[in-house]
Formats: C-alpha cells, sequence, structure tokens
C-alpha cells in the first residue's frame, strides 16, 4: 500500500491504531461514513503474519457489509465437516456436516482462509478508498484526549490529532494499557505452533477435505486445507510454562514432538512432516463490561482478546467494526455516545465467546475419566443438536 502523508493539522479525522483485520475492516466502515481515516501501522508494510484461520457464518454476514465477499470467497477452502478424532486412539468422536443443512440451518456456510490472504484484500479495499490515509512504522504508545478531539502519541516522538481514537493494537494494545490500566494479558499455560505445507507433503490417507481436530490428553492437533486445497494448515497446541512475549517466535520441535508422543501414529506422521514451526504463546483476558472513555475506545483483540478454541478472533472483530460504525452512524456528532453505545451492544456477546473458548480448551485437552466422558457425551450428539449449540453464535442478529 502506498504510503500517505500525516494528516495532523486535520480535525475531522478518526485515528485507527493498528492495521490489521479489524484495523483495516474499521477504516473502511468509518470511510464509507464520510470520514476522513488516519491508519497509523507500527510495522514497516500493512501484511499480516499468521496461518489459516476459520470463518463462521457469521462472519460472511460482516463480508457482505463491508462489499468483499466475492474476494473472499475467491481464496477460499470448503471443509465438508468438522470432526473431532480421539489424540490417543484416532477414532472418530464426533462429526458435524458443513453441506447443505449447515447451509439451510445458518444461510452462509463455513469456510477456511489463509489469514494473510484475508487480510491483503482488507488492505486492498483501503488501499482503493481515497479517504483512509495510512501512516506506517507508527506505533502508538499512548495518547491525550480533551473535549474536542485526541492525540495520539508515537513511539518516533511525533503525535496525530483527530477527532477520536479505535485503538486495534491487538492483544498488548498500548491504547488499551492507559485507557483501562488492567496490566498484562493473562497467559493460559497453552503453547500453540503453527505451520502451512503444501498439500503434496501430506500423507494420501490424511489428506481429508475436513476441519480435523485431535483431542488428546493436554494438548490437540487441527488440521485443514487451504486455498482450495492447494496448502494444509497444521496448529498443534499443547501445556507448557514456557513463555515469550508475541506470537511469531521460532519453535523448538523437539519440546513439540515430546508433548505428542503418546499420540495416534497419524498425529505424530503429521507433525513428521513439518521441518520449520513457529510458535506464539496463547493469552487472553478476563472479559470487562466497558472498553472506552471518552473519545477513545477499542476494538478486536484490543478490548477482547481470546483463545481460539472458538476461532472467533478475527470474526469478533470484523463484528466490532460494523457495530461500531453503525452506532456512529447513528450519533455522528456525539462520538463519546456512539462508543458506550458500541461497547454495550458487544460486550456480552464476545465475553461469551471469550469464557465459552475457554471451556472448549479443557475440553479438547481432556485426559483420564474426563476424556471418556467426553468422547462417550459427544458421540451421541445428532446433528440437528450440534447445530442449535452454534445458534447463538452464529444466527443472525
Amino acid at each position: 500500500m502506498q504510503v500517505k502523508e500525516p494528516m495532523s493539522k486535520r480535525k475531522d479525522v478518526l485515528l485507527v491504531a493498528g492495521g490489521g483485520i479489524g484495523g483495516c475492516a474499521v477504516a473502511l466502515t468509518l470511510a464509507r461514513l464520510g470520514y476522513e481515516v488516519q491508519l497509523l501501522e507500527q510495522a514497516e508494510a500493512l501484511r499480516e503474519i499468521g496461518a489459516g484461520i476459520q470463518l463462521g457464518p457469521n462472519a460472511f454476514r460482516m463480508f457482505d457489509s463491508l462489499g468483499i465477499s466475492d474476494e473472499v470467497r475467491a481464496k477460499l477452502a470448503y471443509p465438508g465437516s468438522l470432526v473431532m478424532r480421539d489424540g490417543l486412539s484416532g477414532e472418530e468422536v464426533t462429526r458435524m456436516s458443513l453441506g447443505q443443512p449447515f447451509l439451510a440451518r445458518f444461510g452462509q456456510p463455513y469456510a477456511l482462509i489463509y489469514r494473510a490472504d484475508l487480510h491483503a484484500i482488507l488492505v486492498q479495499a483501503c488501499e482503493a478508498t481515497p479517504s483512509i490515509h495510512v501512516r506506517t512504522r507508527a506505533r502508538v504508545v499512548g495518547f491525550e484526549q480533551d473535549p474536542n478531539g485526541v492525540t495520539a502519541l508515537l513511539e518516533d516522538g511525533t503525535q496525530e490529532r483527530g477527532c477520536a481514537l479505535i485503538g486495534c493494537d491487538g492483544l498488548w494494545s498500548k491504547v488499551r494499557a492507559q485507557l483501562l490500566g488492567d496490566g498484562p494479558p493473562r497467559i493460559s499455560g497453552h503453547i500453540a505452533y503453527r505451520a502451512v505445507l503444501p498439500v503434496s507433503e501430506v500423507p494420501e490417507e490424511l489428506r481429508w477435505n475436513d476441519m480435523v481436530l485431535w483431542a488428546g490428553p493436554r494438548n490437540h492437533l487441527v488440521q485443514y486445507p487451504l486455498r482450495g486445497g492447494e496448502l494444509f494448515n497444521l496448529v498443534a497446541v499443547f501445556h507448557s510454562d514456557r513463555y515469550v512475549e508475541g506470537w511469531d517466535a521460532k519453535a523448538d520441535p523437539q519440546e513439540l514432538h515430546s508433548r505428542f508422543a503418546q499420540n495416534c501414529a497419524a498425529v505424530r506422521t503429521m507433525l513428521g512432516r513439518i521441518e520449520t514451526w513457529r510458535m506464539w504463546v496463547l493469552c487472553d483476558r478476563d472479559p470487562v463490561k466497558s472498553w472506552s472513555r471518552g473519545r477513545v475506545t477499542l476494538l478486536g483483540d484490543a478490548a477482547h482478546p481470546m483463545l481460539q478454541y472458538m476461532a472467533q478472533g478475527a470474526c469478533m472483530a470484523l463484528e466490532d467494526a460494523i457495530a461500531l460504525a453503525r452506532e456512529v452512524e447513528m450519533c455522528p456528532e456525539a462520538l463519546p455516545e456512539a462508543f458506550l453505545a458500541y461497547e454495550r451492544g458487544r460486550y456480552l456477546r464476545t465475553g461469551r465467546v471469550q469464557l465459552t473458548a475457554r471451556l472448549y480448551g479443557e475440553v479438547y485437552h481432556a485426559h483420564g475419566v474426563a476424556r471418556e466422558l467426553r468422547n462417550q457425551m459427544l458421540s451421541q450428539r445428532t446433528q440437528e443438536q450440534a447445530y442449535e449449540s452454534l445458534a447463538w453464535l452464529y444466527d443472525d442478529r
């Protein structure tokens, strides 16, 4: 994306800290309301790291609102089912079909996409919007606000002035740190290793067009196709006390393989096909009821970071962007009131996802008697029961 000049002297600018999925999405929604948007990104360019992400029906409704559905659908892989297998025995525990019955129930599909592909689509949409201005190498480290606006304080000593500031700066948000002062994120004790490999390197007998979760004792492996089946995404998660701030550190394959040594042959085979892994420590926060003060608010992981077990981090950020724009459109002359209405409409839903994700992590990693009970209960679940268990999340709201 072309880097445009700062707009420090303008009074009608909405400042967005962070150019990830949530930051780009909210920049688009606000620009379409007629605002000038200054997008402040700490990196040298707008780009995403990471691997695959899962998209539930709720995400597709946001793509429709953003006007990027066609571009997104061209990059998707559509799994046939969501499958849980026992990581020790290899046996199938439960399966949720994602075919026509799923579409009929929720009105939108379930799909898989490479995170970088989704981010690139949002970046291109921002690039095509003249009222979105990007400043890279612009890490927001604090802010000052008064009744008329907000000044974002940048790491290099410069400033940007706008009528409001939206913190989309992720789990380690500097905007949140000043706004709420609630300390560092909660460390879950779980570490995730991620890798992407060409489908040709996946054993043919394991090249399933499904999103498969191998649930093991204090660990699990997720595998699924990307880019129409050209790639395979692998995420291995296990309990560990190791801690590295951030989420893209070089991994230790020896530790990984030792944690999965008791898992079934299929899991060990998949892990053995990867030579280079990246790792991150899984963190979240307890839900909060308020994340706005005056002309400053938060969005996505800055507001409600969650563990990945419900695959809803990006989806919630997209929902936030649409919800925030809706409230701003209703109160264009009273942004503090719009921000309060936005958080009131979001905190219970996002808080439920945060807490449910923690619960899912316990279910996935069950061992001993808990593992046997999990397998017994989930194996008896019908397709209808499986769908209805997700209705609160996937139904149109």
